[in-house]
């Protein structure tokens, strides 16, 4: 069985939060509000760049 797991950092009382679970070699992504609307498989060097990019971004004001 697949294990999803939240951040730690999720915002849980506005509801916007992502899961993510090891899929054989990938990463699954998905929304937790919806778990059984699918998910989105990322290979793990794909997920780690989209990692980084969401740690530097800059918000828009």
């Amino acid at each position: 069985m697949t294990e999803w797991r939240k951040s730690t950092r999720s915002n849980t009382s506005g509801g916007q939060c992502v899961e993510v679970a090891d899929l054989d070699g990938n990463i699954g992504v998905r929304d937790s509000k919806n778990p059984h609307h699918g998910h989105l498989a990322i290979d793990r060097d794909a997920f780690r760049s989209l990692i980084q990019h969401v740690k530097t971004a800059t918000p828009n004001a």
